[in-house]
């Protein structure tokens, strides 16, 4: 069934959000309460080989076919599910720095959609944003230059009001951009150095993905939260290492869902990478916060013989009780069992420095930009296709100052940018939050800074957007669009196109 936000629902959804702020009758706090906790701790068998998607080499011309098809998520039952090149999830796209990159994308679904390339410095034209649909039956062919450092992107569809729907019924992949430094750590592609793209999901008892609550339902003003995790579209999955070290690769891949991911032994792990990239050095930590979007790279250490779980832990949200509550923050989930071979090959250490150029850029902008999230809108207004937002000037370097007020968790990601975090409440930011990103949490009643870098792609006409990645509130409105001309500033908005 189709979810298509109306003015009347934003309404309803903001009303229910704001009914957070308080704490409700007993009565009914003790049904929201029961009803809200998830979690599958001690209920996994750990009896699946973690897949590991296929690579294709996206500059030598790769090609994606959007389809539907049929998966195997839970024992005996079949779910209806889409992909790229495949029932569920698509293959891991692969290029160098400095790459011509080409990619073929054909729409076999029955509806439109579209694929963006999530934290990629590209075109506007080529982004897959809201403004680059691929009708059913047609191809969409993207090129462009990869200008950008080593690091994990995505593309998932996001199409406005149809994204949280595609995403979750399985169009997502990864794009790894290599460069000189990437055989420095773990690199051996599904041996030492293995992606976890992390979902939930909820399945019916007939085996089909649940789609109540992909927008709102109630007070679950995040949207949908599931109960089933899935890794790289596996149900229940152990991984085989044989080194002494892996390098994971973290994707936050779910719709409204936040992790706090840790080994269930508290083990340090050596944070090596955010969305953006690698860090100047690493940071040792054992639990890492990632809000839909988000992406990281942690090197673990491992005994021969060993299992141990990597488990996400309940994340801190923001706001008050019921907020937590509600929003998955007394949530814990087993996501992975890894299995260390009796004998493993030795792996060399992580470098003291692992690279160089990451310190955060001054500002040109001399005037801040201020970003208040409301109740799923921007600076009090939702999206409007023809409605350009703001301009800046390429390669700029802005001040972001983003607040969110209320009660309900957020999160922002720009298209076309990178950023550092300056603060969190006028706090420093954590070392695991120091590096380069494209995307950041925002919990509830709290506030963020941010210096953001615009890429150089001037485009008067085409615009990137800026939005909450939390899917339901994305395809509620919750979206802005800027584009990159030849002087920077904040303009009076205009039609776009004109």
């Amino acid at each position: 069934m189709t979810t298509t936000p109306t003015r009347r629902a934003v309404l309803r959804w903001g009303a229910a959000a704001a009914a957070l702020v308080v704490v409700p009758s007993a009565g009914l706090a003790g049904f929201v309460w029961a009803d809200a906790g998830r979690g599958n701790v001690g209920t996994l068998r750990f009896r699946n080989r973690l897949p590991i998607p296929p690579q294709l080499d996206a500059s030598t011309g790769a090609a994606l076919t959007l389809r539907s098809g049929e998966s195997g998520l839970l024992p005996g039952r079949s779910t209806p599910t889409w992909g790229a090149n495949g029932a569920i999830l698509g293959p891991t796209l692969r290029a160098r720095r400095g790459a011509r990159v080409s990619v073929a994308v054909t729409n076999r679904l029955p509806e439109t959609t579209s694929l963006h390339w999530h934290g990629m410095h590209l075109p506007a034209v080529a982004d897959g944003g809201p403004h680059q649909p691929i009708a059913p039956g047609a191809t969409w062919r993207p090129t462009w230059t990869v200008e950008q450092r080593a690091a994990t992107l995505w593309y998932h569809p996001h199409l406005h009001r149809t994204t949280a729907r595609h995403v979750y019924r399985g169009v997502a992949g990864l794009f790894l951009v290599d460069d000189e430094y990437s055989d420095t750590l773990p690199h051996d592609y599904g041996v030492d150095d293995v992606p976890l793209i992390v979902q939930d999901r909820n399945v019916t008892r007939d085996g089909r993905l649940d789609e109540a609550n992909l927008g709102f339902g109630g007070l679950a003003t995040t949207g949908l939260l599931g109960d089933t995790i899935l890794v790289n579209g596996g149900y229940d999955p152990y991984v085989d290492v044989v080194t002494r070290r892996v390098r994971f690769r973290l994707v936050n891949g779910s719709n409204a869902r936040v992790y706090s991911f840790g080994f269930a032994d508290h083990r340090a792990v050596t944070l090596v990478a955010t969305d953006a990239g690698w860090l100047e050095t690493p940071v040792r930590c054992t639990r890492l916060r990632l809000s839909p979007g988000e992406r990281a790279e942690i090197v673990v250490e491992f005994e021969p013989g060993e299992r141990v779980v990597l488990r996400s832990w309940p994340p801190e949200l923001g706001g008050n009780v019921l907020t937590q509550r509600l929003a998955g923050g007394d949530d814990t989930f087993d996501v992975v069992q890894v299995r260390a071979a009796a004998t493993l090959r030795p792996s060399p250490a992580v470098p003291e420095r692992l690279t160089t150029g990451v310190r955060r850029p001054a500002i040109t902008v001399a005037e801040p930009f201020r970003l208040e999230l409301g109740e799923f809108h921007l600076n009090g207004a939702v999206l409007e296709h023809g409605r350009i937002d703001r301009r800046v000037a390429p390669g700029s370097v802005e001040r972001w100052e983003i607040r969110n007020p209320g009660q309900n968790v957020h999160n922002v990601h720009v298209h076309g940018a990178s950023f550092h975090l300056l603060d969190r409440d006028g706090a420093a930011p954590p070392e695991t939050e120091r590096g380069e990103k494209d995307t950041v949490f925002v919990p509830a009643d709290s506030t963020v800074t941010l210096a953001v870098r615009y890429g150089t792609h001037v485009d008067a006409r085409t615009p990137y957007m800026y939005h909450c990645h939390l899917l339901a509130h994305e395809d509620a409105g919750m979206m802005g669009q800027y584009v990159v001309v030849g002087s920077g500033g904040v303009a009076p908005a205009h039609r776009h196109g004109e």
